[in-house]
């Protein structure tokens, strides 16, 4: 038996489980059970579904502060101003936080939503990745649901969730947040744990976890591993098997020995490519980890923006990346003056801005949305510490491409950062939107295998209008 299992788990009535990802039956490809799957895919009524669309949600957890972001403050009285300088965007007029020179210079390919408020003040996700939908599914369990679990022509999971751990072999971040808190990023809720993402939980240790009905010693390791893999691949090669099978066949013998394992090599890309990506020297883990907050960060994001370009462009629809520590009391759990944003906010610029370029350079800007928001924003008024606490009623939002209209800044907040002063917009209606990029909402509509409480979440709320 050969199988990929993910290295999450996922709940059952006998409680915790590995979900397998994929299965062949045995090494003679005789009792496949993806290629039904793949085959069943091809046939499925395909009425609303996304055409090579993908989104990508890269989440701030911790509350990033708007402040300090894309909505500054600079002339509010000093307990609520802006700690740091602000510069120049591209957009007259616009101002961002210094923090952020390369997305200033790229303002014209972005656009900011400063009355957007996720209405939460604490550390859960639901809130903003669901929309309020009555399911409590994830904007990425939506679209599995939607879409289907996996890209009909090649197997891939339809929804990701890239942690660092995808991006660098035996990462151990601290208090293994990561793991313990994150699931409810891409939660299913009520459709149920088949559209949960699928959590690699870093490209090798996906390859590890595959599983043979061969004698262990010979694939204990990655190494091993990858080279029966390939022995593998030219036996049935060589004996002409392939040529016997029929398309859905091939296409999974490729999912497993090719396909899903060449998507997290990053030594399959353009090494110039990589080196743009790349955040790793923005700052030592071992200088931002002294404070609880901060241990989660990682310096690895270029390259989980790289993995999610690489998923997006291999088929995947949905992909969720995660950049942990940006909660800023600035109680000693992180530093004071909100010196954390030293480390977070070049890597967000850096990665973000590399993520757009590369996208527009292969022609894929109109085909892949960016959303980057977190959980909630921070209050306007700095505690005496000179960090923020937690607040809901604004909180930072940057769209880019998925072919919307981009170099503007849509709705206002007060003059120290407090609220909206044009009508807010909330979850509800990044869902309804994020759903309008993807699919035909009117065909939807005539589909009688979607959740009724999904069909409401995408009928009721209004979109973003100035993105349309």
């Amino acid at each position: 038996m050969l199988s990929i299992i993910d290295q999450g788990y996922a709940a059952n009535c006998q409680g915790l489980v590995r979900r397998e990802f994929l299965r062949i039956g045995s090494l003679g490809l005789g009792g496949l059970t993806l290629p039904g799957l793949l085959a069943a895919r091809a046939r499925a009524n395909s009425s609303g579904s996304s055409t090579h669309k993908s989104v990508v949600l890269l989440f701030l957890q911790g509350g990033p502060t708007q402040h300090e972001t894309w909505d500054p403050k600079p002339s509010a009285p000093v307990q609520y101003r802006t700690l740091v300088d602000t510069i120049r965007t591209a957009q007259p007029g616009v101002t961002f936080s210094s923090y952020f020179p390369q997305l200033a210079r790229a303002a014209g390919d972005v656009a900011v939503v400063r009355s957007f408020a996720s209405g939460n003040g604490g550390h859960t996700y639901e809130a903003v990745t669901t929309g309020g939908n009555a399911a409590q599914a994830s904007m990425s369990a939506v679209y599995a649901h939607l879409a289907g679990t996996t890209n009909p022509a090649n197997g891939l999971p339809a929804n990701m969730l890239v942690l660092p751990e995808a991006a660098q072999e035996g990462l151990r971040l601290g208090g293994n947040f990561e793991t313990q808190a994150l699931p409810t990023l891409t939660q299913p809720g009520h459709l149920g744990p088949q559209y949960a993402a699928f959590n690699p939980a870093g490209g090798s240790q996906l390859r590890q976890s595959m599983t043979l009905t061969m004698p262990r010693e010979r694939f204990d390791n990655r190494r091993e591993l990858l080279a029966g893999l390939d022995t593998l691949r030219r036996e049935i090669d060589n004996h002409g098997y392939l040529e016997r099978l029929d398309r859905y066949q091939q296409q999974a013998f490729d999912v497993i020995t090719r396909g899903i394992r060449d998507v997290f090599d990053l030594g399959k890309e353009d090494q110039r490519v990589v080196a743009r990506y790349d955040t790793s020297g923005l700052f030592r883990l071992e200088d931002a980890t002294r404070w609880y907050d901060m241990k989660r960060a990682s310096n690895l994001l270029g390259k989980q923006m790289l993995l999610a370009r690489r998923l997006c462009e291999a088929g995947c629809g949905f992909v969720t990346v995660s950049d942990c520590g940006w909660d800023m009391h600035a109680n000693e759990n992180s530093p004071r003056n909100m010196e954390g944003l030293r480390w977070l906010a070049p890597q967000v610029d850096h990665a973000v801005t590399a993520f757009l370029e590369d996208v527009k350079a292969r022609g894929l800007s109109d085909q892949i949305l960016l959303i980057v928001t977190g959980e909630m924003g921070r209050t306007p008024r700095l505690n005496r510490n000179g960090g923020r606490d937690h607040w809901a009623n604004l909180t930072p939002l940057l769209i880019a491409g998925g072919g919307l209209r981009m170099g503007q800044v849509i709705g206002r907040s007060d003059s120290i950062g407090d609220r909206p002063t044009t009508t807010p917009y909330r979850p509800a209606n990044l869902f309804a939107t994020v759903m309008r990029f993807l699919f035909d909402v009117g065909q939807l509509r005539l589909r009688t295998d979607i959740n009724r409480d999904i069909k409401a979440a995408m009928e009721n709320p209004p979109v973003i209008g100035e993105l349309f």
